[in-house]
């Protein structure tokens, strides 16, 4: 939420527009009245586009999306340049390089070609070369950081537009309406409105109008960034919390203690625990285990110690059972004459 009052916008002369032959009619629904051949812009639209505006900036800011300034005005270009190196955000203040956000793929091999550059002045194979390479490849550096200097971070499209001058920024805001960009603009009397999607109605050449406007901006960005920085942490301490319940319940269940029957052979048991193992549910192959166990222990008729065992073949093949084994039978190896 925006403080600025209607004072301090008449303090700072925004509501100074154009001379009235230079007026676009599309500004209409802005303009108040018209003074001594100057159009005055009715504050009051201002606030609310400025509130709508800085509404957008913080939303965007919030979701970690970069914003672009543009600004190669005289009067804007120190204003915009600090604000945007406050906020850490990408500017352009010089000369907006055609294809900017349309041709990004060319824009960003141009900022790789910068970076070697400044990479290869700090190495020795720079030092050792004559001095007009020196010149001119420092040269070709100056003129790129001049230009580039402010989208050095920008690793992808922006996510929204702020320009101080529609009418100035012309080739801008056609790029970036192109590609779908939310563009934040200040709308003098002279310029469209309709081209661009947030038009704050003010004044675009007085100083103190663009720096109360911007700095306005900057805050409600500062703020969206303020947001993204609470909602990281809360998302982290959520995520700790959660981890935190599970490790909990994962020690909860490793310390049960299997109950552990004297009584029972160790079969049972074995049913036992995988049977808790299971959550009480017995699967196939624990409950065929645990027929086996029966069938096996289930007492035979005419065998008086409960059913034939697996070492008990000697009854099948027909011999007497007495509880010792058969006498081994030796087979001679001596070969016979033939």
């Amino acid at each position: 939420m925006i403080t600025l009052t209607q004072k301090d916008l008449l303090n700072a002369g925004v509501h100074l527009g154009h001379l009235s032959r230079k007026w676009n009619p599309s500004m209409a629904p802005f303009i108040f009245m018209e003074s001594r051949g100057i159009h005055i812009i009715d504050l009051n639209k201002t606030l609310s586009q400025l509130q709508e505006a800085a509404d957008t900036l913080q939303a965007v800011a919030r979701a970690g999306k970069k914003i672009l300034f543009v600004a190669t005005k005289k009067q804007a270009k120190e204003l915009v340049a600090q604000t945007a190196k406050a906020l850490n955000m990408p500017y352009m203040t010089e000369r907006w390089l055609g294809g900017t956000l349309t041709n990004f793929i060319t824009i960003r091999r141009l900022i790789k070609k910068l970076t070697s550059m400044e990479r290869m002045m700090k190495s020795a194979a720079y030092k050792n070369m004559a001095k007009k390479e020196q010149l001119m490849i420092a040269r070709d550096k100056d003129k790129l950081e001049r230009v580039l200097g402010g989208v050095l971070d920008l690793t992808k499209l922006p996510g929204a537009l702020v320009v101080v001058d529609i009418m100035k920024e012309n080739i801008a805001v056609q790029e970036a309406k192109k590609l779908g960009i939310p563009i934040i603009a200040l709308a003098d009397t002279n310029a469209d409105p309709n081209l661009v999607d947030y038009p704050i109605p003010s004044n675009d050449d007085a100083t103190p109008a663009i720096e109360l406007l911007i700095r306005t901006l900057g805050e409600a960005i500062n703020q969206g960034l303020s947001m993204r920085q609470e909602d990281k942490a809360a998302e982290a301490q959520e995520k700790d919390t959660q981890e935190s319940e599970e490790n909990k319940g994962l020690r909860a269940r490793g310390a049960e203690k299997v109950a552990y029957n004297e009584g029972e052979s160790d079969e049972d048991n074995a049913y036992d625990i995988a049977l808790k193992a299971s959550k009480n549910t017995p699967s196939e192959a624990v409950e065929r285990f645990k027929r086996g166990r029966v069938r096996e222990a289930a007492p035979t008729k005419g065998h008086p110690i409960g059913g034939v065992g697996r070492g008990d073949k000697t009854k099948k093949s027909g011999s007497n059972f007495s509880g010792r084994s058969p006498k081994p039978t030796f087979v001679s190896k001596t070969p016979t004459n033939k």
